[in-house]
């Protein structure tokens, strides 16, 4: 499992590409956070990282599928993945792998926005940053990371063209993001339903924790997501 999850990482870094995503995701969010008037945390009169706890899952709609976009889908075209398997590695080494290794890019991408926290905390004149608020909302986005690069890979699995992937792929974290929020306001659903329909999206799940409170209902939601992508990406492999 891990010489996949090495391969996975090193392949990503090994071109400009993978450096330019993970630089323009950080580029996004600081101009967001700093520079940008009807964003910038300097007009809140405060110490606050709501705005970049509530912008930071929308980037990493784009980021992660365009990190995930390759993983199986070159593995087809190029025809590698049928050498792959002759490998002594089950199935789930190699998705496990595959998923292990694009997570961690992800992480290493959110590991320098740290520096906002200690920032601000250091400007700060009084309490400064909700901790537990923080430290719910950073467990929020890598449990947020881990569903979006299973529904990346899972996206890859099904098509040997990577652009597909990449669409499919951002569609789908789109959706479960933000659909089941949208859904629930339709009219129709204000009798009490829409707060059930609320409750299947992501967003209801990492407000909930990014409120400095780990539910464990939350957390087995997330990895419900992650264990249901994962096992249709072993379904597909099986029947490939």
């Amino acid at each position: 499992m891990w010489s996949i999850c090495k391969k996975e990482f090193s392949q990503f870094f090994s071109s400009l590409t993978g450096l330019i995503a993970v630089v323009v995701f950080l580029l996004l969010n600081g101009f967001i956070l700093f520079v940008f008037p009807d964003s910038s945390i300097f007009d809140f009169g405060y110490v606050t990282l709501e705005q970049f706890f509530s912008l930071a899952p929308m980037v990493l709609l784009l980021l992660i599928p365009a990190v995930t976009m390759r993983s199986f889908s070159d593995e087809f075209k190029t025809g590698t993945f049928e050498i792959l398997q002759t490998k002594p590695l089950s199935r789930w080494q190699i998705i496990l792998g595959k998923w292990v290794g694009s997570l961690l890019i992800a992480v290493i991408a959110l590991l320098p926005t740290l520096l906002y926290t200690i920032s601000l905390q250091a400007l700060s004149e009084n309490a400064g940053l909700d901790t537990g608020a923080t430290l719910g909302s950073y467990i929020g986005l890598l449990l947020l990371s881990a569903v979006f690069t299973a529904i990346g890979i899972c996206s890859s699995s099904f098509t040997g063209n990577a652009v597909v992937a990449f669409i499919v792929s951002a569609f789908a974290c789109f959706l479960l993001y933000n659909g089941f929020d949208a859904i629930s306001r339709i009219p129709v659903f204000h009798a009490g339903a829409d707060y059930y329909l609320e409750m299947l999206g992501i967003n209801f799940h990492y407000t909930s924790i990014s409120r400095g409170l780990i539910d464990s209902r939350d957390v087995v939601y997330f990895l419900s997501l992650v264990l249901f992508f994962l096992s249709l990406i072993h379904y597909k492999l099986v029947r490939r």
